[in-house]
């Protein structure tokens, strides 16, 4: 099976492997990203020739009360208002992560990679030299998340404006954002604005179970 076969593999690596609701997870850090991917491209046991995907998540207030989703919040919650007091990061030394989701066509196998990041310096790797097809999504990543692919030929924003300032899915991010777009008339062209809209308290969503005296009726 793929987890004895990685676990030999890797063994003595400083890696960690985690299987969960019937999926892989290799967790590495970004100093061994670049190693792990080509054994996993070109090794016959692996043939992972495909990159699936590659995306940015940041735990800055994962497993928090406020987002749980079976009682309702007291409080209510607002990512741009202060976060100070809501900061609880999934892990103590990192706060962002990358994950890949590799295929491997020829052995019809799945795996996902999660390498964790410092907060301060979100820096790893670029894969594009092992997977190509990552271009793209390490450039959402770098554009949404702000984590730096070192090694990318081209590494620049792809769905925010020119001269965007800051990183839309950081969780520490405005949901109102930091400046608004109109177009004027009088000067004839499009302007950048501080935003005006009035921060919103945001209400998590509640999952109520359903009664079992409720009858349907057609």
């Amino acid at each position: 099976m793929l987890y004895e076969k990685l676990d030999c593999r890797f063994a003595g690596q400083n890696l960690q492997l985690i299987k969960q609701h019937g999926e892989l997870t290799l967790e590495l850090s970004s100093d061994t990203l670049i190693e792990v991917g080509y054994a996993l491209r070109d090794e016959p046991d692996f043939r992972f020739s495909m990159l699936v995907d590659l995306c940015g998540v940041d735990y800055l207030h994962y497993g928090l009360s406020e987002w749980e989703t079976t009682a309702a919040s007291g409080r209510g919650f607002e990512r741009g208002v202060d976060e100070s007091e809501f900061r609880k990061a999934v892990r103590s030394d990192a706060r962002y992560a990358v994950v890949i989701h590799l295929l491997s066509i020829e052995l019809n196998q799945r795996l996902r990679l999660r390498v964790w990041l410092d907060e301060a310096t979100p820096v790893l790797p670029s894969v594009m030299e092992i997977w190509p097809a990552a271009s793209w999504f390490e450039r959402e990543a770098f554009d949404l998340f702000g984590i730096v692919f070192t090694g990318h030929p081209d590494l620049r924003r792809i769905l925010t404006d020119y001269g965007f300032i800051g990183h839309p899915f950081r969780k520490d991010f405005p949901l109102s954002g930091h400046v608004e777009v109109r177009y004027d008339a009088a000067r004839q062209q499009v302007i950048y604005e501080p935003v005006e809209i009035e921060p919103r308290i945001l209400e998590p969503k509640v999952i109520r179970d359903r009664p079992e005296d409720v009858r349907e009726y057609s």
